[in-house]
């Protein structure tokens, strides 16, 4: 078993040195069962909002190409993955988590959980999206992207967006790895590689509408000035 934790500032939010570290961790692990989980007290509280806000378009492409890659290697890693939802899983925290094969969150009622991108004003990068429609039910899909709240794990869980609530969340899911892990790896591998076949498959028009609308959409001025307003309570 693998234990990846993701370890950064601003309550482990995403910019690109950690992203890039889970990924090089994801290759190193080679396929055996990993336990994804936060550092402290929080899962992800999202993509890095500082560099986010800083980034023209060349750069912003980079920063969003690798999103999506991290999100894409995740989502198809081959061996068992359970995270531990140990604290707040915000956004792009909410999708690392919405990757993995099963999701256990703390029982605490003042963690949230949810994708609140629309609320800010961001447009999904279309592999993330395309993760979020595989992992979210139907019944829920639309409420959790389009009203962009932000949910206690009981209302995450009533809504799909995690699998269990424990108090114990790391123990149990632990446990849950356990039992995965159990399994032929090969047999495992391979289901899942069909189960997820297709999803992040984009086509031509779909990618050149990522460069040529989202990424400057992220660019724009009113964007950037609420990604900023989100930022000043923080200060």
């Amino acid at each position: 078993m693998v234990e990846l934790v993701l370890s950064g500032p601003g309550k482990n939010a995403l910019g690109t040195a950690l992203m890039e570290t889970i990924l090089a961790h994801l290759e190193a692990a080679g396929g055996e069962p990993i336990l994804l989980t936060g550092q402290g007290d929080a899962f992800s509280a999202g993509l890095d909002l500082k560099e986010v806000a800083r980034l023209e378009r060349a750069e912003m492409e980079r920063f969003l190409g690798t999103l999506e890659r991290l999100v894409a290697t995740l989502y198809g890693y081959p061996g068992p993955v359970v995270a531990c939802v140990n604290g707040h899983a915000i956004a792009g925290g909410c999708v690392l988590a919405l990757c993995a094969d099963h999701r256990v969150a703390i029982d605490d009622p003042t963690v949230r959980i949810g994708l609140n991108e629309v609320a800010i004003g961001l447009e999904f990068p279309p592999q993330v999206l395309a993760v979020v429609r595989a992992r979210v039910p139907p019944r829920s899909i639309e409420r959790v992207v389009l009203e962009a709240g932000l949910h206690p794990p009981r209302t995450a869980l009533a809504l799909g967006l995690v699998d269990e609530v424990d108090a114990d969340a790391i123990a149990l899911a632990r446990e849950r790895l356990t039992q995965r892990a159990a399994h032929p790896r090969s047999a495992y591998g391979a289901t899942k590689r069909t189960l997820r076949a297709g999803t992040l498959g984009l086509s031509a028009v779909e990618q050149q509408r990522f460069r040529d609308e989202i990424v400057p959409a992220w660019c724009a001025p009113a964007v950037k000035e609420r990604v900023r307003a989100v930022l000043r309570p923080r200060r």
